[in-house]
């Protein structure tokens, strides 16, 4: 008998409404450890939705979602991010007035073991877990190409050097699956490329990977799978080449008759 893939996680008819809008009706999602998922559609297709839905944003109206075999829907987004589920934002959210690596530091605080109390008088202890926090945040802008620009304000940093630090940051938490929300949006050639080349190491380190994206070279590039939202359902999923070629994504997405 053929053993399953080893499924890290599953949605099962996700659905999700704002008032009389259906943002997801009946989403269904498998994703394998150590691979890069993305997921695109046409603007309000529900892709958005989907990941704040898993990441605890919002809690699913029915539907199942587990990760590593553990149901996760409705649980809070603190909860959710402490099990092992991270995301980036399409507008990273960095804290302006603090350096690139003060800001990498804080998505390691989610893994700290110091109490408020504790850190707030600055005894051994709290000295210990902030060295090591600093070293871990350290070693994840070294990961990204930017430890040489760890002192350096995040405000001075171009766009895509601070989506990188929105990633560095996310990896502080020590995500297995990390959710990337229009990682390239606004992103110039060379800075794609370096993108690029950053989220296929990681998934090379073990990360699994589910971008939201609208750059189709970019997703085609870059995915093992590919899944197309229309209209909060599921349009189809497939291999890069197989979706490209889709006369039902070409007249859902690109807007072209079939």
């Amino acid at each position: 008998m053929e053993k399953s893939p080893p499924y890290l996680f599953t949605a099962k008819g996700i659905y999700k409404s704002f008032g009389g809008i259906h943002a997801l009706s009946d989403v269904t999602l498998d994703i394998e450890e150590k691979s890069i998922i993305s997921m695109i559609g046409p603007n309000g297709a529900g892709k958005s939705t989907f990941i704040n839905v898993v990441s605890g944003v919002y809690a699913p109206n029915n539907g199942n979602l587990r990760f590593e075999g553990k149901d996760i829907a409705g649980l809070s987004a603190h909860a959710i991010a402490g099990l092992g589920i991270g995301r980036t934002f399409q507008l990273e959210e960095l804290f302006v007035n603090l350096t690139v690596l003060e800001n990498a530091m804080v998505g390691c605080h989610i893994t700290g073991h110091c109490g408020m109390v504790v850190s707030g008088l600055r005894l051994p202890k709290a000295i210990k877990e902030e060295r090591r926090i600093r070293q871990v945040a350290m070693e994840n802008l070294d990961m990204i190409g930017l430890a040489h620009r760890a002192d350096e304000a995040v405000l001075n940093l171009p766009l895509g050097e601070r989506k990188l630090v929105g990633i560095a940051r996310t990896l502080g938490m020590k995500p297995k699956l990390l959710m990337m929300d229009e990682p390239v949006g606004g992103l110039a050639a060379h800075e794609i490329e370096k993108l690029t080349a950053v989220i296929e190491a990681l998934a090379k380190e073990g990360l699994t990977i589910l971008i939201v994206e609208h750059n189709m070279p970019f997703v085609m590039s870059i995915s093992q799978r590919v899944v197309v939202l229309d209209g909060g359902r599921k349009l189809v999923e497939g291999l890069p080449g197989e979706i490209r070629n889709d006369k039902r994504v070409i007249t859902a997405y690109l807007g072209e008759e079939a």
